[in-house]
């Protein structure tokens, strides 16, 4: 059956007046995307993500682990917690941190399996790669 120009007007105007053919601006929606990407993309925050996997973990424990200065632990997990990625509790003295969401430890196991299917090819990119 074949559909007349009135018919396709209507469904135009239907369409406008759902907004789905409204344009949408693909940076703008992506731009929280891009912050979460910003905030996993240091190795000491990702580190010390890789350490909260395990548990919560003081800013000692970390330091202990990672062999950081305390101050640099300390302005990477507030970095995180900023982001919603880490959770931070007071107990006593200390603050001890833990992964606010547990699909981010899917997300990192993602990031393996395609660091581990690229091969070198991240670490060779001329802009973001760790090697000259």
């Amino acid at each position: 059956m074949r559909t007349s120009d009135g018919d396709e007007r209507m469904q135009r105007v239907r369409r406008d007046a759902a907004g789905l053919d409204a344009p949408v601006d693909e940076a703008a929606a992506l731009a929280p995307a891009a912050a979460l990407f910003r905030g996993l993309g240091d190795s000491n925050r990702l580190a010390i993500l890789r350490h909260l996997a395990l548990g919560e973990h003081r800013v000692r424990d970390l330091t202990d682990h990672l062999g950081l200065a305390q101050s640099t632990v300390s302005a990477h997990c507030l970095c995180l917690r900023d982001c919603g990625l880490v959770v931070a509790q007071p107990r006593g003295r200390a603050t001890v941190y833990s992964l606010a969401h547990p699909e981010l430890l899917a997300l990192l196991a993602a990031a393996e399996q395609l660091l581990a299917a690229t091969g070198d090819a991240v670490a060779l990119c001329p802009t973001y790669g760790t090697r000259s």
